[in-house]
């Protein structure tokens, strides 16, 4: 889709202290999301984005890997070190990798 110059690692890769960026909107946040995931969506991305730390990998995570990988692609192109995860938070929650809610009810990808 994006090709594969945008550097991609397995949701049940990413390290457990790894700065994870959740640009998922925010009804799918509140649904399910890992729980040290930062959440900035990808609409909110350009303002927002001296509060990515560029001093660390950042791992880049969506629903299905596709708005990550844009978001992949554009961070890398402005000097971060960024990698995609990939299969998104449905791949997250088929690994078994923690979730919670900011809703009632169990963590779900939404």
């Amino acid at each position: 889709m994006y090709g594969n110059d945008v550097p991609a690692i397995d949701a049940a890769a990413v390290p457990e202290e790894g700065y994870l960026l959740d640009v998922r909107e925010q009804d799918e946040w509140d649904a399910g999301h890992a729980p040290d995931a930062v959440h900035i969506p990808m609409t909110e991305l350009n303002a927002r984005a001296g509060e990515i730390p560029q001093d660390r990998e950042v791992f880049v995570i969506c629903r299905s890997g596709g708005r990550s990988a844009q978001v992949t692609a554009a961070l890398n192109r402005s000097g971060w070190t960024a990698r995609n995860v990939g299969g998104g938070m449905q791949g997250w929650a088929a690994a078994g990798r923690p979730m919670e809610a900011a809703q009632d009810g169990p963590p779900r990808v939404a």
